[in-house]
């Protein structure tokens, strides 16, 4: 198996008041590069802390996450800062566009990030929106945007660095049903042009559809773990 993730009897404690909350159980998982699945479950079930925890946005209470070999609780602030960097991507229910910038100036901003200067990297900014279908609204700001375009503004935001991994929690929570698939339809597409892993956390149950893989939680815990059997049908 070519795990991009390793997840290793990961355990989050979190402190409520005078008692103690565990968020997670004992959660071992293997995420192959390339993959395109999701975490489901009802609110409260882990499946956002254990996004987080992958993202290196938080660290276990006890367990280990790795990501291509690299222990990530062994990284500093800096490092791991880095490590998201570099690595991953991140699509948000609630989008985080900065609204005074346009669609070509938030899908540019983090190569400007990186050192980039804009000249060498103008072409890539464009193709990458086009990829998204919005070459037509690329100097409109957010607030001109429709839920679904902005949606669309994240992922092309989230791809343009051309990182391994994608963390997307639930990307679909703030769309309708046609903007849902539409947006789960372009994801899947772009899963296969540039081979970054999509890993999902959502309770929509329009996701199943299209993932490959599909690990439930709950409580904390993990209660399947299904591959995909054609269109629709999990096994």
């Amino acid at each position: 198996m070519n795990s991009i993730v390793s997840i290793e009897k990961v355990v989050k404690v979190y402190r409520v008041g005078s008692e103690d909350f565990t968020a997670l159980h004992e959660i071992s998982l293997e995420i192959e590069a390339g993959a395109f699945m999701s975490f489901v479950g009802p609110s409260g079930s882990g499946k956002t802390t254990l996004l987080n925890l992958i993202g290196g946005l938080d660290q276990p209470t006890s367990g280990s996450i790795f990501f291509k070999n690299v222990k990530l609780g062994e990284l500093n602030r800096t490092a791991l800062a880095e490590y998201r960097r570099k690595n991953l991507g991140f699509v948000f229910q609630t989008y985080n566009l900065l609204p005074v910038y346009s669609v070509y100036e938030n899908i540019l901003f983090p190569l400007l990030l990186d050192g980039n200067k804009e000249s060498a990297v103008r072409q890539l900014v464009m193709d990458m929106v086009a990829s998204v279908g919005l070459s037509d609204q690329i100097k409109k700001r957010p607030s001109q945007l429709s839920g679904g375009q902005c949606q669309r503004v994240a992922i092309a935001r989230a791809l343009v660095k051309k990182p391994a991994l994608i963390l997307a929690d639930e990307p679909t929570a703030n769309l309708d049903a046609e903007n849902s698939y539409q947006i789960l339809e372009l994801m899947r597409e772009l899963n296969k042009q540039f081979k970054a892993a999509f890993v999902f956390s959502t309770h929509d149950e329009k996701v199943t559809k299209y993932v490959t893989r599909e690990v439930g939680l709950e409580d904390g815990r993990v209660c399947w773990d299904k591959r995909r059997n054609g269109f629709g049908s999990l096994e």
